[in-house]
C-alpha cells in the first residue's frame, strides 16, 4: 500500500502565524490554516487539523462500512457519513486534545435489515484505519437506515 503525504509550511508565532497545508501526494490543494481561527467558531475560510481528521475518518468510515455491508449480504445504495472532530482543553496535561469524534450515518442499503445495518456501522467504526489510529479519542456513533 502507498504512503500520503501533506505538507504545511508555517510563518510566525502560534497567535500571529499562520500556514497552509498542501495535500502533496494528490496535489488536489493548498488550504490556509490558523491558530485563532482554528480556534474560532467560524473558519472563515482556513481548514484545521480536526477538519482534515474529520475529513479523513468520513471518507475511512464511509469505505470499510461498504465493505462490511456487501460482506454481510447487503448493497449499499448510498451512505452519508458526517464526523465530528471536537478540540478542548487537556485538562490533564495541559493544552489541548481532541475531546470527541461523532460519526453519523444515513445509509441507503438493499438486503440487510436495521440490525444487521447496525452491526455492519459498529464494526466499521471499530475496523476502519482512521479509527484504530485514533484509540484515545472517545468515537460515537449514530447509524440509521433510510427508506
Amino acid at each position: 500500500m502507498p504512503t500520503r503525504t501533506a505538507r504545511t509550511a508555517w510563518n510566525g508565532s502560534l497567535q500571529e502565524g499562520s500556514g497552509q497545508v498542501e495535500l502533496s501526494s494528490s496535489k488536489v490543494g493548498t488550504y490556509d490554516v490558523s491558530f485563532p481561527k482554528r480556534a474560532a467558531d467560524e473558519a472563515g475560510g482556513t481548514t484545521s487539523p480536526e477538519e482534515l481528521i474529520a475529513a479523513a475518518h468520513s471518507s475511512c468510515y464511509a469505505m470499510q462500512l461498504s465493505a462490511l455491508i456487501a460482506e454481510a449480504g447487503g448493497t449499499p445504495q448510498s451512505l452519508d457519513v458526517t464526523a465530528e472532530v471536537s478540540l478542548g482543553p487537556d485538562k490533564a496535561d495541559g493544552g489541548f486534545k481532541l475531546t470527541g469524534i461523532k460519526l453519523t450515518v444515513v445509509g441507503e442499503v438493499e438486503g440487510l435489515d436495521a440490525a444487521g445495518f447496525e452491526k455492519a456501522a459498529q464494526d466499521a467504526k471499530a475496523g476502519c484505519p482512521v479509527s484504530k489510529a485514533l484509540t484515545g479519542v472517545e468515537i460515537t456513533l449514530d447509524a440509521s437506515l433510510e427508506g
